[in-house]
């Protein structure tokens, strides 16, 4: 039966996540693993994982989610019914061998074929029950603007980097066609849901055509472990970067626990996307790069897919494969064999190659009647006008060649423009001298992997060759290909260089035979070990390693359409219950309330930094009980802190991170830090000149006891290059000043050593406790990195005093803290403090109620 959607599909198709509605009393999904909002429910609910859908297996079990099942479907010779087999062929299929043999595995994705909708419930159990296929029924209209508008129109062109600067050439961003690829998705997301146990299951999704399916699983599931990999290229950002849908696409992706690239460089330019438009820094641990985002560490995976070793043997050894070969032998009996084997795309360089093999025969012409180019071109699978050129500039260019260097009997180059089997391929490989790859963009490209099994062939078998021969195989493979960093061995060519491209091949063939056998032995190593079982093993580990602490974490799915995404939390932390803190503020007999001013009681945001008098009368309150010791604690300066809170008299501050301290309004500003020598700036202010000159939108801010590099106005990669390369330098030449160089957000900072906000805490509560009033009550609020050591130094000291102290530690927002209770933004900080100050004792005329130096 299906599952009723969560949300509506003509709202999914633009682009829209209508807010759960909820009449009466909040109650959950049908099928959910853990909370949606938070104020929907309480702490206990929170830490339980529920599901009304219970586990009907033992083990772990995998759903892999691809635009296309791994089936063949073909009409019956009667016309009643279809008939069904595995694609052998198939990615998705072949995965399987790197799975745990005793792992179920379900696929969802759609049939090549059109089914009519009263065969469909039909079709639906059949694959189910026979192949544990799943299949999604895209209607007509979604079907052809999803994969042939959206897919293959924006996203396969743009991948590729090819911009579309005219209506001509590339499709101009359509939003019906992104709305139809939502829609699509959720139909896909559907088909998941009707068969998933979210406790029990791995999902892992495939290639460009789902990208914003992690969103919808995620939004159901919040805590499902759940991979993606894509098979395409990701561009750089500057490319990147001109699609509309930019952002949604990215927050989709990140809504996965593991996300798989073929190499190295499609993986930086992802995370150069994710770090320019959405401020997120990776960090590499023990080998594994891994993305923060809001409490979540999303994976990133580095590995190319490999070839199914068995399937390309066993095909090695059919009757009709060693026939062929003969046969392929007496054809160019004589000749040297180049080789390409391409899909018919724009991208694939198909004229480039055969340029450069009309360059090589004039350059080199000892190879005219010698050397023959073999082109085989499989059926196109994208549509328009740019297929259409490219096909017939590729025809004209053949006959041209072959009118010109062709001689009777003899053909430069031999296209074969029609399907060829997986036996007369391998075939083909198998009699080639070389493969040449000349794709100008291509995601991974198994073509030279498949060559280099063919030519190793089939171990204590003929394989069409003498099999105590030594092996040789050569290969002339783009650069910008996502198999050529694995082919070390391969001479590597810039496909757009016609000129080096003939030279890699005459090159290729004319190397002496043993230089061609000892690159064949080291590609053969690497390729049979480095198969498609090798990948998906190494994916799905790393999938259960991302994954493994889900279930002890406790989340919550905020936000509203592709803005949607789960905060991830540690199961103590809490939202700070304003009734809670006022009772426990009540009982309490000595009070120490620690603040943050920037992003805590003043909005990050603000151009004007003054205090609000709501604010000033609301610490007036609470520094007017005699129980009370309040701070401000900040890294700004003394003079515009003691300016701003002049009027309130009874307030400490604490400046500059702590380095300079003052009681109360009427006493003398103490310094903290361990020198008061401060010739290290001259040392340091020259060093940082220097990079400010050199990095546009960066500055300097000269504090009395610090200097502060800041660079969020600066090109954010190249900001964050010249802040690594700053810290060191400060930290070369200030290596025997006692400073401390930090690093933080967009900042570089240098202060004495000795200054933080956890030792501002340490010496107030110590001063407390040495004057005979040792606070039983301690709230301490901030929002950045530097209040982190606020928190840790008043929870060290609550563990080491034993004491019955009860510490508020808050951080403003939802984000990964030491702290174990947060608030949402400045407006409930103030709000929180308006009810502390509210519950307050008002001291009568007569009473002091001072909070000078214990």
């Amino acid at each position: 039966m299906l599952s009723r959607s969560y949300t509506n599909l003509l709202d999914l198709a633009s682009g829209n996540f209508p807010a759960m509605g909820r009449i009466g009393k909040p109650r959950l999904p049908r099928v959910m693993t853990v909370p949606g909002i938070v104020s929907e429910l309480d702490d206990d609910q929170a830490n339980s994982v529920t599901s009304d859908v219970p586990s009907s297996i033992a083990q772990d079990r995998i759903i892999i989610v691809a635009n296309q099942l791994p089936v063949k479907a073909k009409r019956r010779p009667d016309n009643k019914g279809w008939s069904f087999s595995w694609d052998e062929d198939s990615l998705l299929l072949q995965l399987k061998d790197g799975l745990p043999e005793d792992m179920e595995v379900i696929y969802v994705g759609s049939l090549r074929v059109d089914v009519d909708m009263n065969e469909q419930d039909d079709v639906s159990q059949t694959l189910l029950d026979r192949f544990k296929c799943v299949p999604a029924f895209l209607p007509p209209d979604i079907l052809s603007k999803f994969y042939h508008g959206f897919c293959k129109q924006q996203l396969w062109p743009l991948f590729h980097y090819m911009l579309p600067f005219s209506v001509e050439h590339g499709g101009r961003f359509d939003r019906s066609l992104w709305e139809a690829y939502v829609a699509a998705n959720n139909i896909f997301s559907q088909r998941v849901i009707e068969v998933i146990n979210p406790e029990d299951d791995y999902v892992w999704i495939h290639d460009y055509h789902l990208m914003v399916l992690p969103t919808f699983l995620r939004r159901r599931f919040n805590r499902l472990r759940m991979g993606f990999f894509l098979h395409s290229p990701f561009p750089s950002s500057e490319i990147y970067r001109t699609l509309p849908v930019r952002e949604e696409i990215l927050k989709a992706l990140l809504n996965s626990d593991l996300i798989g690239f073929h190499t190295f460089d499609y993986a930086r330019h992802f995370l150069s996307c994710c770090s320019r438009m959405l401020g997120l820094e990776y960090q590499s641990k023990r080998g594994y790069i891994g993305l923060e985002y809001y409490g979540r560490t999303v994976g990133i995976k580095i590995m190319p897919v490999g070839v199914h070793m068995g399937q390309i043997e066993s095909v090695l050894s059919l009757a009709d494969k060693e026939w062929r070969v003969e046969e392929l032998k007496q054809q160019f009996q004589g000749k040297t064999v180049l080789l390409g084997v391409d899909d018919m795309d724009i991208f694939k360089g198909i004229n480039l190659k055969i340029l450069a093999m009309e360059q090589m025969l004039k350059q080199h012409p000892k190879w005219q009647g010698r050397a023959v180019l073999v082109q085989i071109v499989n059926p196109a699978r994208g549509r328009g006008r740019d297929l259409e050129e490219i096909q017939a500039e590729i025809r004209a260019s053949c006959r041209r060649i072959n009118e010109e260097l062709g001689q009777p009997g003899y053909e430069p180059v031999v296209f074969i423009d029609q399907p060829v089997s997986v036996s007369e391929r391998i075939a083909f490989y198998t009699i080639a001298e070389c493969v040449v790859v000349t794709a100008v963009r291509d995601g991974m490209n198994l073509t030279p992997y498949e060559y280099i099994v063919c030519r190793q062939g089939v171990s204590g078998s003929e394989s069409g060759s003498d099999s105590s021969s030594p092996k040789k195989s050569m290969l002339v493979v783009s650069e910008f290909i996502g198999c050529s960093p694995s082919l070390s061995g391969a001479i590597r060519v810039n496909p757009w260089n016609v000129e080096a491209t003939a030279e890699a091949m005459n090159e290729a063939i004319s190397m002496a035979e043993p230089e061609k056998q000892l690159r064949h032995e080291k590609h053969y190593r690497y390729v049979s070990s480095h198969n498609v079982a090798y990948w998906s093993r190494s994916f799905l580990q790393d999938m259960e390693r991302t994954c493994k602490d889900h279930f002890r974490r406790r989340c919550w799915g905020i936000g509203l359409s592709f803005g949607f995404r789960v905060v991830a939390l540690d199961p103590n932390f809490r939202k700070l219950s304003i009734d809670g803190i006022v009772s426990s503020y009540e009982r309490a007999k000595n009070r120490a309330i620690l603040l943050d001013y920037d992003g805590t009681v003043m909005p990050q945001t603000s151009i004007n930094k003054t205090p609000d008098p709501e604010v000033l009368s609301i610490l007036n309150t609470l520094c007017s009980d005699p129980k009370n010791v309040v701070f401000i604690v900040s890294g700004r300066g003394r003079e515009s802190l003691g300016k701003w809170f002049s009027p309130c008299e009874k307030l400490g501050i604490a400046a500059e991170h702590g380095y300079f301290m003052r009681w109360a309004g009427d006493q003398e500003w103490e310094i903290c830090g361990l020198s008061t020598e401060f010739g290290w700036m001259q040392i340091a202010e020259p060093v940082m000149n220097l990079y400010t000159e050199a990095t546009d939108g960066s500055s300097i801010e000269t504090k009395e006891s610090a200097l502060v590099w800041h660079h969020r106005d600066a090109d954010l990669g190249f900001g964050s290059a010249q802040a690594k390369e700053m810290l060191d330098h400060l930290e070369s030449v200030l290596a025997n000043e006692p400073v401390a160089v930090k690093s933080g957000q967009f900042i570089v900072e240098v202060k004495p050593q000795g200054v933080s906000k956890g030792l501002v805490a340490e010496k107030i509560l110590s001063s407390m406790t040495e004057s005979g009033r040792q606070a039983d009550f301690v709230l301490c609020i901030g929002d950045d990195r530097s209040d982190e050591d606020m928190f840790e130094g008043i929870s060290a000291m609550a563990r080491d005093t034993l004491s019955n102290m009860a510490v508020y530690a808050c951080t403003v927002g939802q984000k990964p803290s030491k702290a174990k209770y947060y608030l949402d933004d400045t407006v409930e900080v103030i709000t929180m403090l308006h009810a502390l100050a509210e519950a307050t004792d008002q001291p009568s005329s007569s009473q002091e109620g001072s909070q000078g130096s214990p």
